[in-house]
């Protein structure tokens, strides 16, 4: 006998909705390995992306027998002070960075920079007046192309500042897009301590550069410049006392995503902070619910100064970093983006960040690492110069000539 069609075999509603449940219960079970693998891929990308920055600080060592300078360039006679904008030139403000770019596979934007600049980021030829440079004491050109070396790294109508490098951009970081420029997730080991890392020995009068040095800063950026780069100064692998090995020469850093993460965006604070106030100083205002944002109240960098927005700009915000705080911990500035901070190292990645040693080697390090007394004070040209780092074992990686023994496996 023959089933009617009312009788043939099929799934029951009640099957349907079984089968449905254990598909998503395997897909529950399988997106978060998935999601595990994508980051571990992103975290391996991240972390060859440093080893060709190594590798390239290496090649740029023998050719010119000595580091990318940190806070190096051109100046002008106009400008007034290291932090003013100029279209003329770029105030001495070029990141470690910028030197590297021949030595990563991206000679064409060498020469742009390199050389007189005709066009904009927009297209127009000779480049339109943005007015960056009618600051108060700025500097702006008079029609014409922009000159060798650019202007400061925050015209954003100069090509190469806006250019999104992707050998400096770690994978696991987000943010793309205005209100930065080109980002980087690379940032140059200032030392443990902060204290005049934006302006080295520079005067605050015109014309700032290398023939207008203070005396006083001099001595103050000696004492405190103990970091693998030191700005505006020229360093070479035989200032590295401790040992290439021994020493970070750069470290990863978060960029800005406009949300107050108390890692990418400073709380703005007094003058002379990183002097008379510990790095701990700001732990305790973040937010205690959300122990990672600052507290709503708080003030913090504008939209366009976010951490890491500028790859071509030296200043701590931007491409710098200090052994001082832990990875991942707060960040405090000077007033405001233009000065110096408490600039730890940070990372979208889990529990820690990536540090490249002076000796080309990439490791991983925890958030958890050793890092002494956090409460006690940096050290500058007045206070305990030359002394050993009060942070601990980070604070002795970040210190190219502290003669200090590091016994702990990292």
């Amino acid at each position: 006998m023959q089933k009617s069609p009312s009788q043939r075999a099929g799934f029951t509603l009640v099957e349907l909705l079984v089968v449905i449940a254990i598909i998503g219960v395997l897909v529950g079970l399988l997106l978060p390995a998935v999601q595990a693998a994508r980051e571990a891929a992103r975290r391996m990308s991240c972390s060859n992306n440093f080893k060709q920055i190594g590798l390239a600080i290496h090649n740029y060592h023998s050719a010119y027998n000595q580091l990318p300078i940190h806070g190096g360039g051109t100046t002008d006679p106009h400008s007034a002070q290291i932090w003013r904008p100029s279209e003329v030139s770029n105030n001495g403000r070029l990141s470690w960075l910028v030197g590297l770019t021949p030595f990563i596979e991206q000679q064409g934007l060498w020469e742009m920079i390199s050389n007189p600049l005709n066009e904009d980021s927009r297209g127009a030829s000779p480049p339109a007046a943005s007015g960056n440079g009618g600051v108060s004491g700025g500097a702006t050109r008079n029609g014409g192309p922009f000159n060798p070396m650019g202007p400061t790294p925050d015209e954003i109508l100069y090509t190469p500042w806006v250019t999104q490098m992707p050998t400096f951009r770690c994978p696991s970081d987000p943010g793309v897009g205005l209100p930065s420029l080109g980002r980087t997730n690379y940032a140059a080991n200032l030392g443990d301590s902060a204290e005049r890392a934006h302006q080295g020995d520079w005067n605050n009068s015109a014309p700032i550069g290398y023939g207008n040095i203070s005396s006083g800063l001099a001595n103050e950026i000696q004492g405190a410049g103990r970091g693998f780069f030191t700005v505006h100064k020229s360093r070479r692998f035989r200032d590295v006392l401790d040992g290439l090995s021994n020493t970070i020469a750069a470290g990863e850093i978060a960029t800005d995503l406009g949300d107050k993460d108390a890692r990418t965006a400073a709380l703005n604070r007094g003058w002379s902070f990183v002097r008379n106030y510990p790095p701990n100083d700001c732990d305790n205002l973040v937010d205690p619910a959300r122990p990672q944002f600052w507290d709503a109240s708080q003030t913090t960098v504008s939209g366009v100064d976010g951490r890491g927005f500028r790859w071509a700009e030296h200043l701590p915000n931007f491409s710098g970093f200090f052994t001082a705080q832990p990875p991942n911990s707060p960040i405090c500035n000077e007033q405001n983006a233009g000065n110096s901070g408490w600039y730890s190292a940070s990372s979208r990645h889990q529990g820690g960040v990536h540090v490249l040693m002076g000796d080309g080697a990439v490791k991983f390090m925890t958030d958890s690492v050793e890092a002494g007394n956090q409460s006690q004070l940096g050290i500058n040209a007045y206070r305990s110069a030359g002394s050993k780092s009060p942070y601990g074992v980070w604070g002795a990686l970040g210190t190219r000539a502290a003669k200090e023994i590091i016994e702990d496996v990292f």
